[in-house]
């Protein structure tokens, strides 16, 4: 059997993923390995995807700060092709990862096709699929049950797959004076489990068999935090924390048993307490990547909780954040469809890179200040094409001025031919040639 990316990594090697990364990253190639060796990195891809469209990326604080879309049906609605019409948008407005989570009828076919047609990894939340083999009985499982659904996932070629196995029995408690319970469904179902059964988590008992199946097929693990808080008000609580401290040993026994680990991260996290979560979960978990949805800093925008999650991205990526977990605008309300996962990956996009921007990574900026400098220079086309959604900003441009003249003319419709400041700095900057400034005395 050929190593994992770990496995090869901490054995001096480097793998075609690793170099296909270093190219992605502009890194030497060296530090990608060395990243990968340390745990401070992953690269999803499952050997049977790897053989097929998959183009190889990593996820780590050493790399440019990825984001990750997630489509899937449900068993109220959707179809296989909604959701590869889904999977194409992500992927064109620049999502990293995506993540099925499909429930409901025709899961195999939809994620076969999924992975068939995706060129950026594929994620899984396996427990979902085989809570529809037992007919919606959660008391019925075993671990049997669910150690055979990862390895079905796992010949299909998912790249990285949430297993929610940090939930212990003796936190439960620990929720009961929350104002919102326990809002991951994984994290539900194994409680309401452990609750049935009056035992420890199964996946918690099984994790080395798991592991096992994880190393075969080079799935990483995305450790699910199963109570992460779903309301501001519930964050940083003590049942987080305590599921946090059982990751961070998970962390290190999936990275000795030769498998790559990231780490999922809360949801509903204040401004003020986002910094002191990445570095706790840094600390914590040995610098494993790690992965949040959003996290949202205020509870009080249904409908625009792709803005109120972005926010508090952008400042998970600025403090160590390896990869976001969109969020789209039907967050709370409903199943995304197409427009929804385009506005939540555009969202995303911008966290991102203004986390990237603000650790200063090596070129970040200079899109930014390619697109101000054709701005001051009224390149209007050029400004599009640098945009990240080039069709949305020349629609709202063409919406007054339509004509082909105006994508040469010193304004907008903003301020028209006469208000527009830097049109009146140009007009300076030829006075100042004609008529050199003064430099008045200090003091004056």
């Amino acid at each position: 059997m050929s190593n994992t990316q770990i496995l090869a990594a901490r054995a001096g090697e480097i793998t075609p993923e690793m170099e296909s990364c270093a190219g992605r990253e502009d890194l030497p190639v060296e530090t990608i390995r060395d990243e990968v060796a340390a745990g401070r990195m992953v690269i999803p891809a499952n050997r049977v995807h790897a053989e097929g469209a998959l183009e190889p990326m990593c996820i780590g604080i050493a790399a440019k700060c990825k984001i990750n879309a997630n489509i899937g049906n449900s068993a109220v609605t959707s179809n296989a092709g909604e959701e590869l019409e889904k999977l194409h948008t992500a992927v064109h407005f620049g999502a990293d990862t995506v993540m099925d989570l499909s429930t409901g009828k025709d899961i195999d076919e939809i994620r076969r096709k999924i992975i068939g047609k995706s060129p950026v990894p594929i994620g899984t939340v396996p427990i979902y699929q085989m809570l529809e083999e037992l007919g919606g009985n959660i008391e019925d499982m075993n671990a049997q049950h669910f150690l055979d659904m990862v390895e079905h996932q796992a010949k299909q070629g998912v790249d990285y797959m949430t297993i929610h196995c940090g939930i212990m029995l003796e936190h439960l408690h620990l929720t009961v004076n929350r104002v919102t319970g326990i809002v991951s469904r994984g994290g539900s179902l194994i409680a309401k489990w452990m609750m049935a059964h009056n035992k420890q988590n199964p996946l918690y008992e099984a994790f080395d068999d798991l592991c096992d199946i994880m190393r075969q097929y080079d799935v990483t693990w995305s450790l699910g935090d199963g109570l992460r808080p779903g309301s501001i008000a519930d964050a940083s609580d003590d049942a987080q924390f305590a599921e946090l401290e059982v990751l961070g040993e998970l962390t290190r026994r999936g990275q000795e048993n030769g498998t790559q680990v990231m780490v999922e991260g809360p949801g509903h996290i204040p401004l003020d307490q986002i910094q002191m979560n990445i570095e706790k979960q840094i600390e914590l978990c040995n610098g494993a990547p790690f992965y949040v949805l959003g996290p949202l800093v205020t509870d009080i925008a249904p409908g625009y909780d792709h803005i109120t999650s972005g926010i508090g991205a952008a400042m998970a990526g600025w403090h160590g954040a390896a990869m976001l977990c969109y969020v789209t605008p039907k967050e709370h309300l409903g199943l995304p469809n197409e427009e929804d996962v385009k506005q939540g990956v555009i969202a995303y996009k911008i966290a991102a890179h203004a986390a990237d921007v603000a650790r200063g990574r090596k070129g970040a900026q200079d899109r930014d200040d390619a697109l101000s400098k054709a701005r001051f220079e009224f390149d209007w086309n050029e400004q599009f094409r640098l945009s990240l959604d080039p069709e949305t900003a020349k629609r709202y441009h063409d919406e007054t001025l339509p004509q082909d003249t105006f994508k040469s003319a010193h304004f907008c419709s903003m301020c028209g031919p006469k208000y527009c400041s830097m049109k009146i700095t140009e007009e300076i900057r030829q006075m100042a040639k004609e008529k050199p400034l003064v430099q008045l005395p200090s003091g004056e």
